[in-house]
């Protein structure tokens, strides 16, 4: 039996080392592993089709928001009173985004067009595409602040043009028409005979030329030669800067395109990406880590230094002219009209901005924007990107349709762009990047432990052999330990019979095998 014993100590022995060295290697090999796994992973490259496919066609659904500010008063405000608007939807749209002429190049890059295609979704939408809103009329506001310093004349001239064609100030026309464009006849006139005069071919709307458009050819870093630069923008359209603004730093293209970012981040890691329709490169700071769906999650904010003016914020002064804090010009890539971005209801902006207009509410709930990144991968889980479109308008001499109207930023609409992973891309993710880690990780400490307890076992099962082994020789052939004499008990009793009293002891010993008495030690 003890030799039997012994065998099964070694083999738990033996196999409780190897678990353990095993579980210790995993220690220092697993994390490389699971990094080098996420690495190819999140690289662009064909070879690896289901991540290609998944970046080509983005399964990800995705819904624009569309808010529209109806304006209440509009005779008032052309005799310069305060604007009343009333915000109207939201007016939801299912986009859906392809990328298309995909071309990789031998420096590690690939460059491509990603189309967007809007279908309304009544069923998520406040309001139909029927609703009649009342909104400034960008051709006679804006282009009254455009020409405001050609000669008077020209103006009287243009201001009898409006009147012919009966453009007024404020139109009013159904959702659809307004968002996605309808037939103008002064921008017919004005294609037909100078062409090249406007930018507007077709009909006429705040977003006319977004739908089945694309957002400029992009070049990004595939991330094959160096994974910490991939999704990193390489140029937007053959361009390395832009040329809208005033400063080197404001003309930048930072960043990656706004949809993934590279991996293994940390709280100190910023969000840069450039976005077109701001003409712009933006950069959201960490907020707070949190989780989506049990997947772990970074949030990023947009700093309220965003659309600072130059005053409050040094950097910005390239973005300017400006003016109060919380809104942006982008005249300059909107063709000089006098276009303002901003947040929603001037959140986080100069708090006049809002006072000006009354309907307006700002608060972060509704107005912040957010998006919501696995840290690990650099992969969005959720995103709400939120823009309003402002319009500055006052009267300008020479222009009768604009009346008395006071100087102020009228906003127009603003627009929320909702995203997130879900259903079986959801599920394989967190399988993947969450679940699988996470039991590697236990793993290798169950084998360590569980190695560790082979082994003590197995040097339990030696001590108690060695306890129960009958002798111990000091040399090769005569005994030198033999079991401790193992006395019972010596029983002392005193029978009582009738003859008298007889006292017995019995006295029990061990002798070693063989016949040779114990020897003391």
């Amino acid at each position: 039996m003890p030799v039997s014993q012994n065998k099964i100590a070694i083999a738990l022995g033996i196999l409780g080392a190897a678990i353990t060295i095993f579980g210790a290697v995993l220690v220092f090999v697993g994390p490389d592993t699971i990094n080098q796994q996420i690495v190819k992973n999140v690289q662009i490259d064909p070879k690896n089709k289901m991540t290609f496919t998944m970046w080509k066609d983005i399964p990800v659904p995705f819904f624009f928001s569309i808010y529209i500010f109806d304006v209440k008063n509009p005779d008032e405000i052309l005799r310069g009173e305060k604007p009343v608007v009333n915000q109207r939807g939201p007016y939801v749209y299912r986009e859906y985004r392809q990328k298309d002429n995909i071309t990789f190049h031998d420096n590690g890059t690939v460059s491509y067009q990603e189309y967007r295609h809007f279908h309304f979704w009544r069923n998520m939408s406040v309001g139909s595409e029927d609703d009649i809103l009342t909104v400034p009329n960008m051709l006679v506001l804006g282009a009254s602040i455009m020409m405001e310093n050609i000669p008077y004349v020209m103006k009287l001239a243009i201001s009898a043009g409006f009147k012919m064609f009966k453009e007024e100030a404020f139109v009013t026309r159904k959702v659809g028409e307004l968002i996605w464009g309808y037939e103008d006849p002064l921008v017919d006139f004005i294609n037909s005979y100078f062409p090249d005069m406007i930018p507007f071919k077709g009909k006429f709307g705040l977003f006319a030329t977004f739908n089945n458009s694309n957002t400029g050819l992009f070049t990004v870093f595939t991330g094959v030669d160096d994974i910490s630069r991939v999704h990193m923008v390489d140029s937007w359209n053959g361009l390395k800067t832009v040329n809208y603004w005033r400063s080197k730093q404001c003309n930048m293209i930072n960043g990656t395109s706004g949809q993934m970012w590279p991996p293994f981040m940390t709280p100190s890691t910023t969000l840069r990406f450039y976005s077109p329709d701001a003409c712009r490169s933006m950069e959201l700071v960490y907020q707070e880590s949190g989780s989506f769906q049990g997947i772990p999650t970074f949030r990023y904010v947009a700093p309220k230094t965003l659309f600072a003016n130059g005053t409050d914020y040094p950097p910005n002064e390239g973005f300017c002219p400006c003016r109060q804090s919380g809104i942006q010009n982008v005249s300059a890539c909107r063709f000089n009209s006098p276009v303002f971005i901003s947040h929603p209801h001037f959140y986080n902006g100069d708090p006049t901005l809002a006072q000006a207009v009354d309907g307006l509410h700002p608060n972060e709930k509704d107005h912040a924007l957010f998006i919501d990144v696995h840290p690990v991968t650099g992969i969005p889980m959720n995103c709400s990107i939120k823009l309003q479109l402002n319009l500055f308008i006052k009267a300008v001499r020479g222009f009768i349709e604009t009346g008395k109207i006071s100087p102020v930023v009228l906003p127009v609409l603003w627009f929320g762009e909702i995203g997130y992973i879900d259903g079986q891309v959801l599920s394989t993710f967190r399988t993947n990047m969450v679940v699988l880690p996470a039991i590697l990780e236990y793993l290798q400490y169950i084998f360590i432990a569980l190695g560790c307890l082979f082994i003590i076992i197995a040097a339990i099962l030696v001590i108690r052999n060695k306890d129960k082994n009958p002798l111990f020789c000091r040399s090769y052939k005569k005994c030198t330990v033999v079991n401790e004499i193992k006395l019972f008990e010596t029983e002392k009793s005193t029978m009582a019979t009738a003859n008298g009293t007889v006292l017995q002891e019995v006295d029990f010993v061990e002798t070693c095998p063989g016949g040779e008495a114990p020897q003391d030690v």
